[in-house]
């Protein structure tokens, strides 16, 4: 069955330049990105005081904020159809209201059952928020536009993990975590009154003859598994997963229980780390261009990150590097370097959706996309799931070189999975 799978490149690399009305709806799209990255990091900052608040344990609930992942990750085969088939800005709306509520009931949380509510509802609303602006880019965009762009939105959207680094802590040292939810709702109703204004209400071209709505659905499915993106999905499943987790879950307790950091000391490393994840993506799409061994840059990178990883874990008291050098641990100043270059490094998200939006026909644009992110999210929810049992058994250090080993699994797989004359192609 022919699902749309191309070797050649779809549109031409020469287009006019991006009007300014498809720029702001594209910035106004991606600030529901920035919401979603600023609710999936905020256990980082507060999982303590959410552990003590609702009766449970820090490891129980890393593992309860994993259904905000698995949620986030199964809504990507609706959300890629509806994308094809729906207003992009009716799709926008409908999850920024999405938003609201779960931020609502995870500010009213009262224990970890209500929580979990929360997580799987804002893992359902959000599951779009990137790929929204990402599917109006590509489909208005040319293939070199489209690069430079999906690097852009992905520096913007993770402006949100600066939000729940030092804003955040001052946040929840002066009024608490609820108080974040409700922001981040309120926010999310701001934002969809700017969709309405601004982003373009047309809908996509459509055949006299729409395939079924679970047809589409296999074919999101089928998109993924298919050969010419079968590597491509690998790597997608651990390289934003050992970013987000460590971003989003671990790297706060590592901060303030391994190195003894205050909340907002611990806030204000986050901070800085969190600029190289905002610099990072536009960063390596525009290095990228320049270099144009795509498949060599993700091999490389992926790796020096992983290494990094295990050299952070050897930072931490008792382990060799702390050993090797006298100390009790590794100074701060040393995390934030390392901490830095794995931001620079991980962002190679824009590269993998370049990569799948040049294989797929134009009509499938939305649903290989989310085939892709489907694979994104479906690995940060496995790996938090995995991690959390390290943690509790065997400590964060544990964490950090087990995530290396995933990601090293992952980008060798995808290095040999593109070992063929379609994958050179592409390049």
């Amino acid at each position: 069955m022919n699902i749309g799978i191309r070797l050649a490149a779809r549109n031409p690399d020469t287009a006019p330049g991006v009007a300014y009305a498809l720029m702001a709806a594209l910035v106004i799209l991606t600030c529901g990105h920035i919401l979603s990255n600023l609710l999936r990091t905020m256990p980082a900052m507060a999982i303590d005081l959410l552990a003590a608040d609702l009766g449970s344990t820090a490891q129980r609930l890393a593992a309860l904020t994993a259904a905000y992942h698995f949620s986030f990750a199964i809504c990507q085969i609706p959300v890629g159809v509806a994308l094809d088939r729906y207003s992009i800005r009716n799709v926008a709306l409908t999850l920024l209201v999405g938003t609201f509520a779960g931020a609502a009931l995870a500010a009213l949380s009262r224990g970890p059952a209500s929580f979990l509510a929360a997580q799987l509802l804002l893992g359902l609303a959000t599951s779009g928020m990137l790929m929204c602006p990402m599917a109006l880019a590509a489909k208005r965009l040319s293939s070199s536009q489209f690069g430079v762009w999906s690097g852009l939105i992905l520096s913007l959207g993770n402006a949100g993990m600066l939000l729940s680094a030092s804003p955040l802590a001052f946040v929840v040292e002066q009024w608490g975590w609820r108080t974040g939810f409700w922001l981040a709702g309120f926010a999310a109703l701001a934002v969809a009154g700017l969709v309405i204004l601004i982003v373009p209400g047309d809908r996509p071209q459509q055949v006299k003859k729409s395939p079924a709505l679970r047809a589409e659905m296999r074919t999101v499915l089928r998109l993924g598994a298919a050969p010419a993106l079968r590597g491509i999905v690998i790597l997608a499943f651990v390289s934003l997963a050992v970013l987000l987790v460590l971003r989003g879950l671990w790297v706060g307790p590592w901060l303030m229980d391994v190195k003894g950091l205050s909340r907002l000391d611990a806030g204000n490393v986050l901070t800085v780390f969190t600029v190289a994840l905002v610099v990072g993506p536009a960063l390596m799409g525009l290095v990228d261009r320049r270099i144009g061994q795509r498949r060599m840059l993700l091999l490389v990178t992926q790796l020096i990150a992983a290494a990094l990883f295990v050299l952070l874990a050897c930072g931490a008291p008792g382990m060799p590097l702390a050993r090797a050098f006298a100390v009790v641990f590794m100074p701060v100043s040393f995390d934030i370097v390392v901490l830095v270059s794995i931001g620079l490094l991980v962002c190679v998200q824009p590269l993998i959706y370049a990569m799948t939006r040049q294989m797929v026909a134009l009509e499938n644009t939305g649903k290989a996309l989310s085939a892709v992110n489907l694979a994104f999210f479906l690995g940060v929810a496995v790996m938090q799931s995995a991690t959390a049992p390290i943690a509790a058994s065997w400590g964060l250090p544990a964490v950090l070189i087990a995530m290396a080993v995933f990601l090293t699994i992952g980008v060798v797989s995808f290095f040999m999975l593109t070992r063929t004359p379609a994958a050179r192609l592409r390049q």
